[in-house]
């Protein structure tokens, strides 16, 4: 027997408890308040989330959530576009967004290489960063992934094909600088995680990537 009185609310809690980090009994907490809404803003929320999933696109360029085809960051002018700052996600980016120490542009990878979980450097957007830097027009590459086993070994991975890329392109830009953020944040850490200040004292204090 379930331990729900409606079947409805059953489905209900489940698809919400489905989400990262809500339990069962949060999930049902939150379902009860939604019980208790309008009709008119249970849809106006629920809406909300199919728009999401319709509309909301990623950039050509970085791979960041957008809602044009080109996102705002990649085609300001007022960026620095010669550098890009490699991050694991989306939320990454806005949490260096919000340090307000950086003018540079982003690649989005979708996730870091993990051999335990099955994701490899194919499964990420590592080929797009290397064809971006392939066109000649970047100075500097921030490495900008979580300390951790899998974030240093994506790290060495990017600065393998960017080392091996160079020396296949004597012609193109030799000069590209590559770099890592600051160990001011903790080893083991997420950058969504990590405070503002530290975030920002780790972008501008970065450190040459040394492979």
């Amino acid at each position: 027997m379930s331990e729900y009185p409606s079947i409805v609310l059953e489905q209900a809690v489940n698809q919400m408890a489905s989400l990262p980090g809500v339990g069962r009994r949060t999930a049902l907490r939150l379902v009860l308040h939604m019980l208790r809404r309008t009709d008119e803003e249970v849809e106006a929320f629920a809406g909300a989330f199919l728009r999401l999933k319709k509309e909301v696109i990623y950039c050509r360029e970085c791979h960041n959530i957008s809602d044009t085809e080109i996102c705002p960051i990649c085609s300001s002018p007022r960026r620095d576009h010669s550098t890009i700052c490699v991050v694991e996600n989306v939320q990454d980016v806005m949490s260096i967004e919000n340090t307000g120490q950086y003018n540079g542009v982003y690649h989005v990878l979708g996730g870091i290489i993990s051999p335990m979980e099955g994701i490899g450097p194919k499964d990420i957007e590592i080929d797009s960063l290397i064809e971006r830097v392939a066109k000649g027009s970047v100075d500097e590459i921030i490495l900008a992934l979580p300390t951790t086993m899998e974030g240093d070994t994506t790290n060495f991975y990017i600065y393998r094909r960017i080392q091996n890329l160079q020396t296949q392109n004597p012609n193109g830009n030799s000069e590209i600088k590559i770099s890592q953020i600051a160990r001011g944040v903790a080893v083991g850490n997420q950058l969504e995680y990590t405070d503002e200040i530290t975030l920002g004292r780790s972008i501008v204090n970065r450190t040459e990537f040394k492979g």
